[in-house]
């Protein structure tokens, strides 16, 4: 499976609605906020590297100049969201996203009521998919974590966990 098509189906198990406020974590090129932003979801989009966030603002130039997309480059746990609220957080292959007490505070911090917290991966074949101690460590970082969809995904193993502040 290619990037795009593992970040097709990673997106469509978001459920976002038009005008959901979304907070993507290590956006990478921005195919995923592509797909956020069609969806009609305004999004926010952060990545550790100043290159990656060139090229999806780039990817994503319509979707900025309308406002619907803007491109930050910094860290999950120093990113400044001020009063922002999101309906939907998510990453693929973030570990920051279930690893990092300082992280996961910020995203309960700024998740609206409702909200969820969504850590999407595929693993290859050769590696060994984890979901179970993902959805334990976020459960010990004190959030309500719902069944784990886990999928077989061309030559490997997808999955998703959707967590809920708790």
């Amino acid at each position: 499976m290619g990037a795009s098509e593992r970040l097709t189906w990673a997106v469509a198990r978001l459920g976002i609605e038009p005008g959901d406020r979304v907070l993507e974590v290590g956006c990478g090129h921005g195919v995923a906020a592509s797909l956020v932003c069609e969806r009609g979801g305004r999004l926010v989009a952060i990545d550790r590297s100043q290159k990656m966030i060139d090229l999806a603002t780039r990817r994503n130039r319509a979707h900025v100049d309308a406002g619907r997309a803007r491109f930050e480059a910094v860290a999950l746990e120093d990113a400044d969201f001020e009063d922002e609220r999101f309906d939907v957080v998510f990453g693929v292959h973030v570990a920051a996203l279930w690893r990092s007490a300082v992280g996961l505070a910020k995203v309960r911090a700024h998740l609206a009521p409702g909200g969820a917290l969504h850590v999407l991966s595929q693993v290859p074949a050769s590696m060994t998919a984890d979901p179970d101690g993902i959805a334990a460590a976020l459960a010990a970082h004190g959030w309500e974590v719902g069944l784990a969809d886990v999928e077989p995904v061309g030559s490997g193993t997808a999955f998703a966990i959707v967590a809920r502040s708790g």
